[in-house]
């Protein structure tokens, strides 16, 4: 008989079980997008279905942009995040949102997928570090934030984790999407 076994390992060190489960979804969110991206080219990073639109290397390297982002904009409260100093990358280098009609960005140009991995390797380490010294108190610490066009935005320490889960989630969905359709674009050509 063959047994599938589904579980999510939460990892040890943290202050609160909370934030760790937060982490652990993520984990394996990472987990699953890596296995589903194992193999992807330069050329395949960068292929759009059409110019002005996002390319698997975009999505890849925003993924970890937002998620040092918001990292540093909630759990550690700094208004002005400092992207490069954990990614080595700064925060406009994933070209999103690209302008109508544009190729992918010379940031990410003939990057491989060794490239990308250390980019979201990098953010979760960060991100691990600051979560695991959150102490239940401080997911309902209360930020705020102004957009530019003037809105005020309130958000918790908690929100923040479960948007970097949702956010990861999401793109990863669109990962796949590209990779279907560039291998069919590709079978077509």
């Amino acid at each position: 008989m063959t047994e599938i076994k589904r579980t999510l390992p939460i990892p040890p060190g943290f202050r609160s079980a909370e934030a760790a489960l937060f982490v652990a979804q993520m984990d394996d969110q990472s987990r699953r997008l890596t296995e589903h991206t194992r193999g992807l080219s330069a050329d395949e990073l960068e292929w759009q279905p059409a110019p002005g639109m996002n390319t698997i290397g975009m999505l890849l390297a925003h993924i970890a942009v937002v998620e040092v982002w918001w990292t540093m904009l909630g759990p550690l409260a700094i208004a002005a995040p400092d992207i490069p100093s954990i990614l080595g990358i700064h925060e406009d280098a994933d070209g999103m949102p690209l302008p109508e009609g544009a190729p992918p960005p010379a940031d990410l140009r003939g990057e491989e997928l060794a490239f990308f991995d250390d980019l979201l390797a990098r953010a979760r380490a960060h991100t691990k570090q600051v979560a695991s010294k959150l102490a239940d108190p401080d997911l309902d610490r209360v930020a705020q934030r102004k957009r530019p066009d003037g809105t005020l935005v309130s958000f918790d320490v908690r929100w923040v984790l479960y948007h970097m889960l949702e956010h990861q989630a999401g793109h990863y969905g669109q990962i796949n999407m590209l990779r279907h359709h560039c291998r069919l674009a590709r079978a077509r050509a």
